[in-house]
């Protein structure tokens, strides 16, 4: 293993590290989740914009759609975290490969194998378990939405996909000015005290902008399987912390729904056709 390989991996471990606190953070921050959406953007975009090429701007549709579904993530993201368990927001939004399998075929001429809709079956199974869990603790909400910014992510990789030439990290900081833009209002509504600016901000640094930075500098040199099978770190870890800082814990049968979600996605990511899933899976989260 080269050098280069060796740090690359690093860098894809220490990226879902950070990714994965975003959902502890998020429940510390007692503040209107748009806002806080908006207000991590911040900080985010103007960590990223030392790090992008400084390129001419090239209009494309792609970058467009890439940037409104980015948007869409990770609003939807952060307001289902507040409205259900941080496991049950980070592990449904992972079942994006679902809708990338299904999108796939049409938006970038991928079809789905016979595995794939196997997968999707369990992934299903699993999503299933979730919503049984909210008919006893109430937070159908939270999962639709958790779902719904699932969907967002998948729609997210696919655009980026389909910009092959992009930067990533382009398509990112885009994201997070449409994100801003978006927020405003909520931003001029609800602004936070101290305690949530430092929140805020070690969600803008850290939990969003150097990941993304560590993980386009790590993934010219690395497989698109092996960053996934790293960035599953991310659905993992999140719960954790949560339940380190505050003490969440989620139902029995989201922990069983969890289980089966992770399961099938990686089972999922064993020798992919064409890459598409796996590489797919990482070119966002939340």
């Amino acid at each position: 293993m080269n050098k280069d390989k060796k740090k690359s991996i690093v860098f894809i471990f220490f990226t879902a590290v950070l990714w994965s606190t975003g959902g502890m953070l998020i429940k510390l921050v007692n503040l209107n989740p748009i806002a806080i959406a908006g207000y991590r953007s911040i900080f985010a975009a103007l960590l990223i914009s030392f790090f992008i090429r400084r390129s001419a701007f090239r209009f494309s549709w792609n970058k467009v759609l890439g940037a409104i579904s980015y948007t869409a993530m990770v609003i939807l993201f952060v307001s289902a975290t507040k409205a259900t368990t941080a496991a049950s927001a980070i592990l449904l939004q992972y079942t994006s490969p679902v809708y990338i399998a299904i999108l796939g075929g049409w938006l970038l001429k991928e079809k789905a194998t016979v595995k794939d809709w196997v997968v999707i079956f369990f992934v299903i199974i699993g999503m299933v378990l979730f919503f049984m869990d909210d008919i006893s603790s109430g937070s159908l909400k939270g999962n639709i939405l958790a779902v719904l910014s699932g969907v967002a992510m998948a729609l997210n990789a696919i655009f980026m996909r389909r910009e092959k030439d992009a930067d990533p990290l382009e398509n990112v900081f885009w994201g997070c000015i449409l994100t801003i833009l978006v927020a405003i209002p909520f931003m001029v509504k609800y602004v936070p005290d101290i305690n949530g600016w430092a929140g805020i901000g070690l969600l803008g640094i850290f939990q969003l902008g150097l990941p993304y930075i560590l993980y386009a500098k790590a993934i010219k040199h690395i497989t698109a399987l092996q960053s996934t099978f790293l960035g599953l770190i991310e659905p993992l870890l999140s719960p954790v912390w949560v339940f380190l800082t505050i003490g969440e814990l989620p139902g029995l049968m989201s922990v069983l729904g969890g289980v089966v979600v992770l399961t099938s996605v990686t089972i999922g990511c064993i020798k992919p056709k064409n890459h598409s899933a796996s590489e797919m899976l990482q070119q966002q989260s939340s």
